[in-house]
């Protein structure tokens, strides 16, 4: 039997691919990985593991035989997915794989965020010290708090349950209310977005990046928010107006933010990178060894279930 052809690009565990090697024939050579090069080549492969470069229609065009593409993540912006269902290309996605690592974290940026570690840890490695008693240098405590999360999906669920250890109310908005009998099993509580926005003492992002949610959070909402409240990001920079969320910080419409996802990502503008309210972090989610083998097996089995078995999962252009 002639085995399906698969390549996969970016940086991938080679122990996330065991299966895929035994069932495939697989192609992954980064020494020789160029958008130039993937171009020129993926017209030979019948399945695309991707990651590290855009699904575009320039792609999509060069993989004249590609059946599937199967984004290595739970994110799939940046694959033109209506574009490749009208070529018959079946695209999916990654959801479990990301869900506890995306939600630590975001509760690290959390707690980094309102007990203002980078601040402190700054101070201290420039030989300096500080009495905390005094009341400009303090943090923020979460036992009390209100957490808001937009967007109660699988990560945004187990960000709820790690804040909720350690005290804090959790209210949220969606797109699609949850079940009641699921909102008391989370002890959460639904909010219109204009209540989550001024109520919350941390608002966290989970949503996905659609027409609906790009940029929601902007000028208007950082005028709403307390402005001693906290926003955590570790979903899609989009989701923010980054020059909005500068301004707010600079001039203290909010407390501070923790980012690991950004507008202009790489790029992260200076004006963001000096300010001692912000906690940085380079799209780092899923930035572990665990995870991310986890998330090559869960793409491996999109490919290996609609190459070998017939079966789409996972599938986000249906």
């Amino acid at each position: 039997m002639i085995k399906a052809k698969i390549l996969v690009t970016g940086i991938i565990p080679e122990q996330g691919l065991t299966e895929l090697r035994e069932v495939f024939d697989v192609t992954y050579e980064p020494e020789k990985e160029t958008r130039e090069w993937i171009l020129a080549n993926v017209k030979n492969f019948d399945g695309l593991l991707l990651m590290g470069t855009k699904g575009d229609r320039e792609l999509i065009d060069a993989g004249s035989n590609l059946k599937i593409i199967t984004a290595n993540g739970v994110g799939f912006d940046h694959i033109d997915i209506e574009y490749a269902k009208s070529k018959g290309i079946v695209v999916s996605n990654c959801p479990m794989g990301v869900r506890v690592p995306t939600a630590e974290m975001t509760f690290a940026l959390i707690l980094a965020t309102v007990r203002r570690l980078y601040f402190y840890d700054k101070v201290v490695r420039s030989g300096n010290w500080m009495d905390v008693s005094e009341q400009k240098y303090m943090g923020m405590s979460l036992q009390g708090k209100t957490l808001g999360v937009y967007g109660m999906g699988r990560i945004g669920s187990e960000v709820a349950k790690f804040c909720q250890v350690l005290g804090m109310n959790v209210i949220y908005n969606d797109a699609r209310r949850l079940d009641k009998d699921l909102e008391e099993k989370l002890a959460v509580k639904f909010v219109d977005f204009d209540t989550l926005v001024s109520t919350s003492d941390v608002i966290t992002l989970h949503a996905p990046a659609l027409p609906s949610t790009v940029g929601i959070f902007n000028e208007n909402v950082f005028d709403k928010m307390k402005n001693t409240a906290y926003l955590v990001n570790a979903a899609r920079g989009i989701l923010v107006k980054q020059n909005d969320l500068i301004k707010a910080l600079q001039d203290g419409q909010i407390a501070g933010a923790g980012l690991d996802v950004f507008e202009t990502e790489p790029n992260i503008p200076e004006s963001l990178r000096a300010l001692d309210n912000v906690i940085l972090s380079p799209h780092a989610g899923t930035g572990t060894l665990e995870a991310r083998t986890a998330i090559a097996k869960e793409a491996s089995q999109n490919l290996i279930s609609f190459l070998r078995d017939g079966t789409a999962i996972n599938q986000v252009n249906k």
